[in-house]
């Protein structure tokens, strides 16, 4: 009887270990899916929470310019095979922990097959020591944004109320509605509560009648000139302005992260999964 429930106790705190594997998409560039991607990773590493970001947008990199960072090296040379992922990896505030990308290389999807496998096997093993992977996916329905969705636990998409972005958020989402994906929406850059709203209902009302897809909404975050004043600056506007509209809302929004959503994929699994559909 003891030993069977010391097994169960170790099967719990496995099962509470497992990171959560979150990937942030949008259907077009330009509505703030990476500033999204930066200043969620750093409200989670401020709760205590291990974060690692990985910058799948490989061709358009861009993560490092809005944390101010300067990596020495790029993950090119891990997909060259010249350094081993641990020796890119750099650390940003809160202890945040960020896998730079490089700007003008393949997507994912379309490295050769060895130096794919190499790749996610270094990711696995780094992943392994953290509590939240965010995955900042890039835009548009790409193969590598949609395997990291598919694979992934949770995916959050990002969308502003301009006509167009409620378009391509709504491509994005029926794409991942084939794959079985069921994500979140987070409204961004609403002039007022009302537009951010009104944006989301759309979504939600157009994914209800040709999906019979329900569309939880995760928040909206306002409009707020301080977030350009932080871009500018190359400092996240979380960390420069703790306690602007934007800053608040998005915590807000992290706040109904927890305990939300599919249960958390198991590190090991996501990266398997990842593999199959990249390899497809």
């Amino acid at each position: 009887m003891d030993q069977a429930a010391r097994l169960r106790k170790l099967v719990i705190r496995r099962q509470e270990e497992r990171a959560r594997v979150i990937t942030i998409a949008s259907g077009k560039g330009g509505v703030g899916k990476t500033n999204i991607t930066v200043n969620l990773g750093l409200i989670l590493a401020r709760q205590g929470r291990r974060t690692l970001l990985f910058d799948a947008d490989l061709g358009l990199a861009n993560l490092d310019i809005l944390l101010g960072l300067l990596p020495h090296h790029t993950i090119t040379e891990v997909i060259a095979g010249q350094r081993d992922l641990a020796e890119v990896v750099v650390q940003g505030p809160q202890g945040l922990l960020l896998v730079p990308g490089a700007t003008g290389i393949q997507e994912l999807a379309d490295l050769d097959a060895a130096a794919r496998d190499r790749l996610i096997a270094d990711l696995d093993a780094l992943a392994q020591e953290v509590d939240v992977l965010l995955v900042d996916s890039g835009a548009g329905i790409s193969r590598t944004v949609l395997a990291f969705a598919a694979a992934a636990g949770e995916t959050i998409v990002v969308a502003t109320p301009e006509p167009t972005s409620i378009t391509d958020a709504y491509g994005l989402l029926k794409a991942l509605h084939r794959l079985g994906v069921k994500p979140r929406l987070l409204v961004n850059r609403a002039a007022t509560p009302g537009e951010g709203q009104q944006a989301a209902g759309r979504l939600q009302e157009t994914c209800r009648r040709f999906l019979q897809l329900e569309l939880p909404l995760l928040g909206i975050i306002p409009e707020d000139r301080h977030v350009g004043e932080a871009v500018r600056s190359q400092q996240p506007f979380s960390e420069l302005y703790p306690r602007c509209p934007a800053t608040r809302a998005l915590e807000a929004a992290a706040a109904g992260m927890t305990g939300a959503g599919e249960p958390p994929a198991s590190m090991g699994g996501f990266w398997q999964r990842l593999g199959r559909l990249l390899g497809r």
